[in-house]
């Protein structure tokens, strides 16, 4: 919706959920001084997008104890539907290939574990007199 947009004659302004929204977290004599001349310009100005639903959304706000600090946060988790620039595609593969990165790694730090126990517990000693100490660490606290 640009500057020369406005809403049809028909539709009452009042009735749009963003400005509901808007007008909900007003002083309800705030709220009702506000001509419908007034609350279409601030529909412009604050633009018709619609935020959608996601899969996650948490939203809130942090006061600390004896501060004037106030801080809010947003996490919004969901599918894009955006059409991406060409830097936000790279910046998209870098990240996933960061994360797959670490997955694999991870995942395989923790098989090698997973072997090595197993090979602890089945007496296998490859190195004599030498140990990594982590068997020692998993039967003195995980097992009997």
């Amino acid at each position: 919706m640009n500057s020369h947009q406005s809403f049809p004659e028909n539709m009452d302004i009042r009735k749009d959920p963003a400005i509901q929204n808007i007008l909900s977290r007003m002083p309800e004599k705030v709220a009702n001084s506000l001509s419908d001349i007034q609350l279409t310009h601030i529909k412009i100005a604050i633009g018709s997008r619609s935020w959608g639903h996601h899969a996650v959304d948490l939203r809130g706000t942090l006061t600390f104890p004896f501060s004037r600090w106030r801080f809010y946060y947003v996490f919004l988790l969901g599918r894009n539907r955006r059409q991406l620039s060409d830097r936000e595609k790279r910046a998209s593969a870098f990240m996933t290939a960061v994360i797959l990165l670490i997955f694999i790694s991870c995942s395989a730090m923790f098989g090698l574990l997973i072997i090595y126990l197993l090979k602890s517990y089945a007496g296998i000693d490859l190195f004599p007199s030498f140990s990594l100490g982590i068997w020692d660490y998993f039967k003195e606290n995980f097992m009997e």
